[in-house]
């Protein structure tokens, strides 16, 4: 049950994201199960790809004192959209949109916290 609230979470933050951010959008007529088939794979590139690229990125990361880690992020989401009907501006679109996912998530998770609906996470 747990999984299935986190996707929807990361589908209302991408709705979100595309409703504040024009760098980010949809494709025009887009349905749902569009928005929840980009969550999900934005959660798999988040498990699986991610990790590698911060690894890869690791002495850059140091360099800049962790500000890479935007670009990686800005990556990942541009990844997403490559495979998914999420468009993206440009590559600074991707890295500013992520940024405003971060923000969007954390707030979702903050209120799911609040309404006791993250399922127990600490």
């Amino acid at each position: 049950m747990g999984f299935l609230i986190r996707l929807l979470v990361n589908a209302l933050a991408l709705y979100l994201l595309t409703r504040v951010y024009g760098g980010v959008s949809f494709a025009p007529g887009t349905d749902a199960v569009s928005v929840i088939l980009a969550a999900l794979v934005l959660g798999i590139v988040n498990a699986l790809i991610r990790p590698v690229l911060l690894l890869l990125s690791l002495p850059i990361n140091l360099l800049t004192l962790g500000l890479f880690t935007l670009v990686v992020n800005g990556v990942v989401l541009w990844l997403v959209a490559n495979v998914t009907s999420l468009d993206v501006a440009s590559f600074g679109a991707a890295i500013l949109g992520a940024l405003i996912l971060t923000v969007i998530s954390w707030l979702l998770d903050a209120v799911m916290g609040a309404l006791g609906l993250d399922g127990g996470r600490d």
